[in-house]
C-alpha cells in the first residue's frame, strides 16, 4: 500500500494498520459465532506513579513473585518495554491520553489545569462508534479544585462516571456518582473499592449488546507510601529491600511502602481479570496495564518526576488481545502517550479523529514488523512544583530511542546515554570525543522533530503567558482541594 498524494503519514499509517488489523480479525473469526466477532471492549487500567522497572517480570528483584497477576498478565501480553511518557506528570500525561496530542497542543503542561472540549476525546472517539464508556478514580483535567463537583460538559464524554479530580489520602478518599452532586467515600483502601465497582461495571454489561471502553484509574502506587494496607507493608521490610545502583542516599523506606502499594494493587488487577473470564469476555476484550509516570525513588539522587531519565518517564504498557496476538511478545521501539489513543482506536477498527496527533501502531500489535530507528518526544515544557528552579527543574527537550536517551536544555545539550551499555544512565556521554558523531546524530534528529511539531523550545514563563495561566513564584498552578 503506498499514500496517496497529499494524505499525512499519520493517515497513512492509520488506514495501513486497519487493513492489516481488519485481516488478522477476519482469519481469526473464521468459523467462530458472531458474537465472539463484535467489537472488543477496552479495559484500560491507569495507575499513578508507577515506574516500569518496579515490576517483577521486569525483574525488580523486591518484587520477584510478590506480582503474580501482573506478571501473568505479561506472559499472555504484548510488553512495551520502552513505553514513554512524554511530558512525564500527571495532567500533562492525561491529556496526551485523553486527546491523542502533544502538552503545547492540549495546552496542559502543568497540574492543576482544565483541559478543553476542542480536540474530540478517546471516550467520545468510541461513544460514535457505539461503546459504552466509563471512568472510575482519578481524574485531574478539570482545574476546578481537586474535591469539587465536575460537571457533565467537562467529563470529555465519559458516559458512566465515579470520579474525582485528585486525591493521595487512599484511605479516606472521595468520588462523585455521576450527576449525584453530593460527594461520597469509597469504603477502606480506595483502589479495592474502586476495583469492585468496575467488576460490577463489566458484569452489567457482559450481557448487553454494545461493547464497553471503560478506565481504571488508580491513585497509588504514587505517595504517600507508608498508607498502603498493613498486610502489605508487613510484605517489605525496610532492611530488605534493594536498591537501585544509581540511587545515593537512603531510599529503602519510600520504596518499601511503594512497593507494598504495588503488591496491593496485583490483588486487584487479579480480581479484574478473573472477571473478565468469569463473563466470558477475555477473548474480545482489550486489556491495557500502564501508568502515567514513574519516580525517581532515589535514583541520580532524586525524587518524582518530570526529569528526562528512565525512572520516571518509562512505564509500564503490557496490552493483552488474544484475537489478534500471543502472549509474551515484547516490543523495543518507544510508543508514547500520545500514541496510546489513535492505536486503540485501530485496533477496535475505529476511524482516528483529525485533532489527533499521535500515531496509530495497532498493525504492530497484530504482527507488522516494528519501527527499527523510532524517537518518542520527551519534554518539560515548564518545570514547577517538586521542581522548581530553586531544586534544580529546567526545561528540556529530548528523544527516547529503543538505545539511546538525548536531552538538551535551553542552554544546550545535556544528557545522552547509552541504555543498553549503561542501563542505570551513570555515564553521560555529552561531549565525549568518542562519541561526538552519535551525539550529532541524534541533536539533528532532535531538531527535526521539534521543528515539525513547530516547537521553538521557549523558557516555561512564555507558554505561560500564552496561555494566560496564573501561576505562584514557583511556576505552579495554585489549587484548591
Amino acid at each position: 500500500m503506498q499514500a496517496k498524494p497529499g494524505m499525512s503519514r499519520r493517515k497513512f499509517m492509520s488506514q495501513s494498520a486497519l487493513g492489516v488489523v481488519a485481516c488478522v480479525l477476519a482469519e481469526s473469526a473464521a468459523g467462530q459465532s458472531t458474537a465472539a466477532r463484535k467489537k472488543p471492549n477496552v479495559l484500560f487500567v491507569l495507575a499513578d506513579q508507577w515506574r516500569a522497572q518496579a515490576c517483577g517480570y521486569a525483574g525488580d528483584p523486591n518484587l520477584v513473585g510478590m506480582t503474580p497477576h501482573l506478571d501473568q498478565l505479561a506472559s499472555e501480553s504484548v510488553n512495551l518495554v520502552n513505553a514513554i511518557s512524554n511530558c512525564p506528570v500527571c495532567t500533562p500525561y492525561r491529556a496526551c491520553l485523553m486527546t491523542g496530542q502533544y502538552p503545547l497542543t492540549h495546552g496542559l503542561f502543568l497540574n492543576d489545569l482544565c483541559l478543553s472540549t476542542e480536540a474530540v476525546s478517546i471516550a467520545q472517539a468510541y461513544n460514535q462508534a457505539g461503546y459504552d464508556t466509563g471512568i472510575i478514580g482519578k481524574w485531574h483535567l478539570d482545574g476546578h479544585g481537586r474535591s469539587a463537583y465536575i460537571p457533565k460538559e467537562r467529563r470529555q464524554g465519559f458516559e458512566y462516571w465515579k470520579v474525582l479530580e485528585c486525591t493521595h489520602n487512599y484511605n479516606q478518599s472521595h468520588y462523585y456518582d455521576n450527576d449525584d452532586t453530593t460527594r461520597k467515600t469509597w469504603p477502606g483502601y480506595d483502589v479495592f473499592a474502586q476495583t469492585k465497582d468496575a467488576q460490577s461495571y463489566i458484569r452489567a454489561r457482559s450481557q448487553a449488546g454494545k461493547p464497553f471502553m471503560l478506565v481504571l484509574s488508580w491513585g497509588p502506587p504514587h505517595n504517600p507510601y507508608e498508607t498502603a494496607p498493613e498486610s502489605y507493608r508487613a510484605l517489605f521490610p525496610k532492611g530488605k529491600i534493594v536498591q537501585r545502583p544509581n540511587v545515593t542516599g537512603d531510599s529503602r523506606t519510600a520504596l518499601a511502602g511503594y512497593y507494598a502499594h504495588i503488591a496491593a494493587l496485583d490483588k486487584s488487577l487479579g480480581e479484574l481479570l478473573q472477571t473478565l473470564d468469569e463473563r466470558g469476555l477475555r477473548e474480545n476484550t482489550i486489556v491495557v496495564f500502564t501508568s502515567d509516570h514513574g519516580d525517581m525513588l532515589g535514583s541520580q539522587g532524586m525524587i518524582r518526576k518530570q526529569k528526562p531519565w528512565d525512572e520516571a518517564v518509562r512505564v509500564p504498557f503490557l496490552l493483552r488481545y488474544p484475537q489478534v496476538h500471543k502472549g509474551g511478545r515484547k516490543l523495543e521501539f518507544p510508543i508514547g502517550t500520545p500514541d496510546i489513543m489513535p492505536t486503540l482506536l485501530g485496533l477496535c477498527g475505529i476511524a482516528i479523529p483529525d485533532t489527533v496527533e499521535g500515531s496509530d501502531f495497532s498493525a504492530i500489535f497484530a504482527g507488522a514488523t516494528e519501527p527499527q530507528d523510532h524517537a518518542a518526544l520527551i519534554e518539560c515544557p515548564s518545570p514547577f512544583g517538586e521542581w522548581t528552579r530553586a531544586k534544580g527543574g529546567r526545561e528540556y527537550r529530548g528523544l527516547r530511542t529503543k538505545r539511546y536517551t538525548y536531552v538538551r536544555d535551553l542552554q544546550g545539550p545535556w544528557l545522552m546515554y547509552d541504555n543498553e551499555q549503561d542501563p542505570y544512565q551513570m555515564k553521560n556521554l555529552i561531549n565525549d570525543p568518542e562519541h561526538a558523531a552519535l551525539q550529532q546524530s541524534l541533536d539533528t534528529r532532535l531538531q527535526a522533530m521539534l521543528k515539525s511539531r513547530k516547537d521553538t523550545f521557549e523558557r516555561g514563563e512564555t507558554y505561560i503567558a500564552q496561555r494566560g495561566y496564573k501561576v505562584d513564584p514557583h511556576g505552579t498552578v495554585v489549587y484548591q482541594n
